[in-house]
């Protein structure tokens, strides 16, 4: 199983490829494909064909998957985005920290 650096629910900004720059909370990953789907990045027009009686179909805007190297989280607490540490709190429990040398925030 390979791990990813996010979560869902993060808040995270593409900084590589046609969506550079973009912020976004992520909705879902994939670990074992290394991707996540971000809230309004890479998005695609799919051809949907009506199932049911009265269902609509024709063009639909969804979002695509993207690699999970190309984004990085912004730490909540200085709102940059940053690489991701871990270290053990005082319960003995894992926390992922900011890396930014003058923030250090712990979430």
């Amino acid at each position: 199983m390979n791990k990813v650096h996010v979560k869902t629910g993060d808040e995270v900004v593409v900084i590589n490829g046609k969506y550079r720059g973009k912020r976004g909370k992520v909705m879902q990953v994939s670990p074992s494909e290394g991707k996540v789907i971000v809230e309004g990045v890479n998005i695609v027009t799919k051809h949907v064909k009506p199932r049911k009686m009265g269902e609509p179909g024709g063009l639909i805007k969804a979002e695509s998957a993207l690699y999970a190297d190309k984004v990085q989280l912004i730490c909540p607490k200085c709102g940059r985005p940053t690489r991701v540490g871990h270290k053990i709190d005082a319960n003995g429990k894992k926390v992922r920290t900011c890396k930014k040398s003058d923030c250090l925030a712990e979430f």
